[in-house]
């Protein structure tokens, strides 16, 4: 198998995602994973397909390029990211995955300020004196 590449997106958060068979490195933008992300949680977010899939970590090298956004957004778009280069190498995959929402891209994003408001949807203080 030659390496599987995912693209992973949230918020404005962009991970591309590269899946090669190997021994269980993870590479995130040059930094080993528990460095980049600190967090257990935001940890175990970006090894849930895996679990998912009843494979391990450990069989696959894993270099992770993601920009934009914060660490939430970006373990979300990683997640992604990995969860449809999983499927890339193995089909049976797919349903597994989709169940559990992880092949569907969270859409939301931050809504514009609007001109004559105080924010996207807040307005300015109401004065009627």
């Amino acid at each position: 198998m030659q390496e599987k590449i995912g693209i992973g997106r949230r918020k404005t958060a962009v991970a591309s995602v590269r899946l090669r068979p190997g021994t269980g490195k993870v590479d995130i933008n040059g930094r080993k994973f528990e460095e980049y992300f600190t967090a257990q949680l935001q940890r175990d977010v970006i090894a849930a397909p895996f679990k998912t899939c009843n494979t391990s970590l450990d069989q696959y090298d894993i270099i992770v390029r993601v920009r934009g956004g914060g660490l939430e957004g970006q373990a979300v778009a990683t997640r992604l990211g990995i969860a449809r280069a999983l499927v890339l190498e193995s089909d049976v995959r797919k349903q597994d995955l989709r169940v559990i929402g992880f092949l569907t891209r969270d859409s939301r994003k931050k809504e514009r300020k609007k001109y004559g408001l105080a924010g996207a949807r807040k307005r300015f203080q109401f004065s009627k004196r």
